[in-house]
């Protein structure tokens, strides 16, 4: 259940959107609209646009648009609910209380619960830590250089050798055994009962986005084994959708986001200033992982160990990350196994160059498949060129392909002879062939952010015209003699187009920040923001009124042409409508100076 509309518009009307992204940008004003460098991509020169008028946000760089209630919920990662909570504590919005099935209680009450279960957990790991029992974890952080800020910021712990004081201190704060059961933090046999899953070893609180502690992993100290034991998955853990240190490092303004192995190797490189670094926690990398990355970045660096496992879990990820749209590079670490071995060593410095040293991952790829094939043989050679082929393939876009193509050849043509023309080859007599490489899973498109269909003529009509109608509310009636919802074609833009003409005739104004407040989905509130800063420079009158002219006729033809493509040929007085439509528009057409039309 949702809150009704009057109160999202209400505390969306209290919270101008200029004094809430001022919070979090440095905005400067140019005429009527503010700008500064956009907090969602990395750029030199401001693209990032403010509009009062508007109440609206939108960065004619990557695309990021919406509301005042999208803004929090990109930037501070939260839901719609949550970010609606944070901005009516700012105006000071008492929300009413809403009321959910017993089902629905339940489980949030569970959650909570689990959640400061481990909250609680944490605080205790943290004292025991600090405790002469928990010296022998303190010297074990301490010798591998951390620094006590540190530990500090990434609350680490200690768990004792007896394995049950986490359990007794749980307890005396009033947690049922079912509830310790299903927090993931203890174990339970007929022997021994219940007790603590951590003993005698460092503690590393995992945090979700939010900062709140959602599970725990720990490093044994001495030689037992596991050696790294982590919380089960549980109704608020899942590992394979939750990135170890992505709680600080999605608030980096880096480009982009290094992907590790383990703990301590976040930690030292966040130490030592490399606050983009996040981990996978004791799992491989998902699809899961893949998608939240995206949310944050358009480009990983993969920084694995370098030894075999190393490299073989730099080559799964490479193709995930592809699939996510989620482009990335891959970090050689030699003679050094980690980071945290490497910045030991070499220092921050040699440790940044070798970052800007990153290798194209496809080129990696390429690199490693030529280590496996005897390539002194004439035989494994042709493997070898078989196997680039193949991976040239899952490539999509000819140009790129294309451009890999030239790369691979300039890589070996003066040792084996190869040219363009005979890899165009190979990978043409693979794709007839149809090779497994050509079903591959294509990369999706998300958000504006990877490649897509060519926008059309057409779609970009109805752009600018739903662009000019919220830009300009003074046109409204010249448009609405002409044009009605019905005539845009594109779904979301029909959708967006009624609901703008209902807002003028219930409300006599449109309201683009309102209209926006019932797309709750942050993605949907990109693409809606989109199409509300369509742009086409436009100096003199007699240019304004081209642009509208043709703008109009367009649209209109569009939408005569989608009409007569879904007519049932048997409905003769459907025809004849759109035949009278038809020479209403050529009409118009010859009478174009009625048209005209001001922006101002």
């Amino acid at each position: 259940m949702r809150y009704s509309d009057d109160i999202i518009e209400e505390v969306r009307q209290k919270n101008d959107i200029v004094d809430v992204v001022s919070q979090y940008v440095r905005l400067t004003r140019r005429g009527s609209t503010y700008f500064g460098l956009c907090p969602f991509h990395n750029e030199k020169t401001p693209s990032f646009s403010v509009t009062p008028g508007k109440q609206m946000y939108y960065c004619f760089g990557c695309g990021a648009g919406g509301n005042v209630y999208n803004f929090i919920m990109e930037y501070e990662n939260y839901t719609f609910g949550e970010a609606l909570k944070h901005l009516a504590d700012r105006a000071g919005v008492e929300l009413p209380k809403i009321e959910y099935s017993r089902e629905v209680r339940e489980k949030a009450e569970q959650r909570a619960e689990l959640l400061e279960i481990n909250k609680q957990a944490a605080q205790y790991y943290y004292y025991q830590l600090r405790t002469e029992g928990g010296k022998i974890g303190y010297q074990y952080l301490s010798g591998r250089g951390l620094s006590e800020e540190t530990m500090r910021k990434f609350g680490l712990g200690y768990s004792d050798k007896f394995g049950g004081g986490l359990y007794t201190f749980l307890k005396s704060k009033g947690y049922s055994d079912e509830r310790l059961r299903e927090s993931g933090l203890f174990n339970v046999d007929e022997r021994h009962g219940m007790y603590d899953k951590f003993w005698n070893r460092v503690i590393f609180p995992i945090m979700d986005v939010n900062n709140r502690v959602i599970g725990f992993g720990g490093r044994v100290m001495g030689d037992g084994k596991p050696k790294y034991l982590n919380s089960p998955e549980t109704k608020i853990f899942d590992k394979s959708r939750n990135l170890y240190g992505l709680n600080i490092a999605r608030t980096t303004r880096k480009k982009y986001l290094i992907l590790c192995e383990g703990y301590m190797d976040v930690i030292s490189m966040h130490q030592a200033g490399f606050t983009n670094a996040v981990a996978s926690l004791g799992t491989a990398l998902t699809s899961g992982h893949a998608s939240l990355l995206k949310r944050y970045t358009q480009e990983v660096l993969l920084l694995y160990d370098s030894d075999e496992a190393g490299i073989r879990a730099a080559l799964r990820g490479i193709p995930i990350l592809r699939d996510a749209g989620v482009s990335s590079r891959v970090v050689n670490l030699k003679p050094y196994k980690d980071p945290d071995e490497f910045i030991k060593n070499m220092g921050a410095e040699a440790f940044e160059e070798r970052l800007g040293q990153a290798s194209d991952s496809f080129m990696f790829r390429v690199s490693i498949a030529e280590s496996e094939f005897p390539m002194d043989e004439p035989q494994g050679q042709n493997r070898f060129f078989e196997r680039c082929a193949e991976l040239l393939l899952e490539l999509k876009d000819e140009l790129e392909r294309n451009l890999y193509i030239e790369a691979i050849v300039k890589k070996y043509r003066g040792q084996y002879g190869v040219s363009a023309e005979d890899l165009r080859k190979r990978v043409n007599t693979l794709a007839l062939k149809g090779t497994p490489a050509e079903n591959r899973t294509q990369p999706k498109t998300s958000g504006g952010q990877n490649k897509k269909k060519k926008e059309s003529a057409s779609d970009q009509a109805q752009k600018l015209m739903l662009t000019w109608l919220v830009t300009y509310p003074g046109i409204f009636d010249k448009v609405a003699q002409y044009l009605n919802a019905e005539d845009f074609i594109v779904p979301l833009y029909k959708e967006v187009a009624q609901m703008l003409f209902r807002q003028r005739e219930e409300e006599g104004q449109v309201n683009p920040a309102k209209l926006l407040n019932s797309f709750t989905d942050s993605e949907e509130q990109r693409e809606v923001a989109s199409l509300f800063n369509a742009t086409i420079h436009l100096e003199t009158q007699q240019e304004q009124d081209r642009a509208f002219a043709d703008t109009l006729l367009r649209i209109k033809a569009e939408s005569l042409a989608e009409k007569n493509r879904n007519l049932d040929p048997t409905d003769m007085a459907g025809l004849q409508q759109i035949l009278r439509e038809k020479k209403e528009l050529e009409e118009l057409g010859r009478k174009r100076q009625e048209l005209h039309i001001s922006f101002e």
